[in-house]
Order: C-alpha cells, then sequence, then structure tokens
C-alpha cells in the first residue's frame, strides 16, 4: 500500500472510500442543495466540527470552495483600507498578495525563511485585519498559540484572522482571542480536495455588513452576509460540493469517536519521533532550528544533494514524502503528520530513514 506524505492533498482518511461508496447508495452527489436532505447533512457537518474544533455558539461555519477562495473573500468582506500579513514562507506571501490585487492597502511584517517572530513589531492604529498563517505548509514553520493570543489585547480595533489551512484539527484555538480561522479539506482531514471551511464571528460579519451599507464592495454571491443567510438554513448560496460536505460530517464524526485529545496527542507522538530522527541523521535535518517555531503537522526535512537517494528509498517501501516548495523542490522534503497517518506509519518511517543514516 502507498503512503502519501505529501501535505497536501494528502492520504486520504481510511474510512473515507467507505464513506463514498454509502454516500453513492443514498444518491448524495444528486442531491439538491434546497432539499431537507442537504440541509441535514450541512447541519450535521456543522455541529460535528464545533463540537471537534470547540467553536463557540456566536461563531458561524460557512462553506467555500477552498481555502485559497477565502484568502480573497475574507479580504473583500473585512478589509476597506488596511490590512497586516505575517509573512514567513510562499502561502503567507500570497495572502498578502492577493490584498494588494484587490486595491487595499496591506502592510507586512517578514520574517526570514524557516524562522518565526518575536514580538517587537508595531501595528498602526487603523489596521482593520491582521492576517497570521498558523502553520507554513511550504516551510514547516507554525506560530506559537501563545503568540496568536497576544493580539487581541494588544490590538483590540483589530479583526484577528488566522489561516489554519495545514494544522486543523491539530490546533487547539481559544476563540475568544480570534475572529476568523479558515482550513480546506484535503489536509488535516484526509478528504479529496475540493472543499473550503470559513469560520467567523459576530464581529466580522458586522464588519462586512457595515461595508456593504456604505457602498464597499464585498464580493457577490459569497459575501459574508449571503453566507450567513444561507448558513443560517444550512444551505448555501450557489450549488456546493454537496458530496464534499457529506464525506465532511462522517469523518468528522469519526474523529469524535477518537476523540480530539488522542488526534492530538498522537500528533505530537509522530512529529516528536520523526524530528528526533531528523536531528541525529547524517544526510537530512530539521529545516526549522528553533523547535518552538517547528511545525507538529508538516515537518521539513533539508536534505540537500541527499533529496533523490532519500526519495528513492522511501519510494521503493512505498512511502512518498513530498517534494520541497518553490525554489527548495530539489534540496528539501515534506512530511505531512495528519491523522490520517498513524503512529505505526511513522514508526516505520523513521526506521526507513535510518537505515539510510
Amino acid at each position: 500500500m502507498t503512503i502519501n506524505f505529501t501535505p497536501g492533498p494528502s492520504q486520504l482518511y481510511f474510512t473515507v472510500e467507505n464513506h463514498v461508496r454509502q454516500a453513492f447508495r443514498e444518491g448524495v452527489p444528486s442531491l439538491s442543495h434546497r432539499t431537507k436532505e442537504f440541509e441535514s447533512i450541512s447541519k450535521n457537518a456543522t455541529a460535528g466540527l464545533k463540537e471537534l474544533l470547540g467553536i463557540p455558539p456566536d461563531f458561524h461555519v460557512l462553506f467555500t470552495g477552498s481555502a485559497t477562495e477565502v484568502w480573497e473573500r475574507s479580504i473583500q468582506n473585512l478589509v476597506e483600507n488596511k490590512s497586516l500579513h505575517f509573512v514567513n514562507g510562499a502561502f503567507s506571501k500570497r495572502y498578502f498578495e492577493i490584498a494588494t490585487q484587490l486595491g487595499k492597502t496591506p502592510t507586512k511584517i517578514e520574517a526570514a525563511t524557516g524562522q518565526g517572530f518575536d514580538s517587537n513589531f508595531i501595528v498602526d492604529h487603523d489596521t482593520e485585519l491582521i492576517a497570521l498563517t498558523h502553520n507554513e505548509t511550504s516551510t514547516g514553520v507554525s506560530l506559537p498559540i501563545p503568540f496568536i493570543n497576544q493580539f487581541r489585547e494588544k490590538f483590540p480595533q483589530s479583526l484577528i484572522v488566522v489561516d489554519s489551512v495545514s494544522s486543523l484539527p491539530y490546533p487547539q484555538f481559544d476563540y475568544s482571542k480570534i475572529d476568523s480561522v479558515f482550513f480546506s479539506v484535503q489536509k488535516g482531514f484526509g478528504l479529496p480536495a475540493g472543499l473550503g471551511v470559513w469560520i467567523v464571528n459576530d464581529r466580522c460579519v458586522a464588519k462586512a455588513e457595515s461595508l456593504l451599507s456604505r457602498g464597499v464592495s464585498i464580493g457577490t454571491y459569497h459575501n459574508l452576509p449571503t453566507l450567513i443567510a444561507n448558513a443560517k438554513k444550512h444551505q448555501t448560496p450557489e450549488t456546493p460540493n454537496v458530496l464534499g460536505i457529506y464525506l465532511l460530517s462522517k469523518v468528522v464524526q469519526d474523529f469524535l469517536r477518537r476523540g480530539i485529545h488522542i488526534l492530538r496527542k498522537e500528533t505530537e507522538y509522530k512529529a516528536a519521533i520523526l524530528y528526533q530522527a531528523l536531528t541525529t541523521h547524517k544526510l537530512a535535518q530539521p529545516f526549522v532550528t528553533d523547535p518552538q517555531f517547528r511545525s507538529q503537522t508538516v515537518i521539513v526535512a533539508q536534505s540537500g544533494e541527499n533529496t533523490e537517494r532519500i526519495t528513492k528509498h522511501l519510494q521503493s517501501h512505498q512511502f512518498y514524502p513530498g517534494d520541497g516548495y518553490g525554489d527548495q523542490k530539489k534540496h528539501q522534503l515534506r512530511f505531512a503528520n495528519f491523522p490520517t497517518h498513524s503512529k505505526e506509519t511513522f514508526e516505520q518511517l523513521v526506521d526507513l530513514l535510518e537505515k539510510i543514516n
């Protein structure tokens, strides 16, 4: 059996195949999004996510085409002029670039590749949105939760938006400290691509309504007021990825049965043994050198001229690591650490790496 460690799309969760069969037996792919059957599916997915992730009642769960879409929608709906972006890799940089393309005046605080941020920074008083990428998929850098939590007290006037595309369901966010979080399902939730989840609180909704009332364009069918109005009926503005929402509802229930605390502990165990193996390896080392900024869900190895050799060795045993990102494609390897990757699989991965030492 091939094991896929690419950080998205990643290995499907082991229950997905059976859920797909059941979906076809129930006719889910042909359901209208205006039926009671779809409303039930949407309601179950939303309620399950709120329970799994500990989302408070004053937050809304919305469905989009992807997390990439949420970059655009969040800027359109929550920013009139100014956003601030913490940039330390390709994806946090792209969020900043989208704000520029939408005609806003974003600013950025940038860290060197592979590094996190210190707390010595200045935020302008008129900053409407602070964009934080919890887990930079391109580099394996993760922002510590205390770093994220500081912004609410220091900058209460700003909306705090967290991109958690390649980290959820692992992180335990304090939702009193943030206003929005979003992800897509093809990473930590082990599902086929094609569905994004945007979680927003009432502060976000109020900002979008304020912009709209003053004639500021906030988009069309996927603006926040329209998404919220439909979500209250367990519907969507357009024909959505019905099958994707159904599968998400089922996998979330699978996660709940396992227990989120167990998923988190297993994630930390798997990350620990892989980082330890890389720390003592002769051919590859952890790319992120400061342990406090090391991602638990995307582990990046600096493998240099040994990249191809390691890759071939792992692939010969049906283990497929992800390539490095961008200009690091041939010099790094990325290993997804999601609930779909068992402890036993990671132990085998470590054994294989040690044999090529």
